[in-house]
């Protein structure tokens, strides 16, 4: 039963974030799920994760750099 209990509590924690994105990008990303046979929230809650400690480490810099390498491969 205290096992049960702690599952619950940790998925009571978790939250609904819902956006819009290209539709090619999403196609990617369920791609790399299907390749790393995770789940797309997964995989977006890491790629999401990562960037915000990239923020975190650098601040604009980081979004700059990001936004930079971008336009370069468009």
């Amino acid at each position: 039963m205290q096992t049960s209990t702690a599952i619950i509590s940790a998925v009571a924690r978790k939250v609904f974030l819902g956006f819009r994105l290209n539709p090619d990008l999403k196609k990617q990303l369920e791609e790399v799920a299907a390749r790393e046979e995770r789940s797309l929230s997964q995989i977006c809650e890491l790629l999401l994760r990562k960037g915000v400690d990239g923020y975190k480490k650098e601040g604009a810099a980081y979004f700059r750099r990001a936004i930079a390498s971008r336009s370069q491969t468009d």
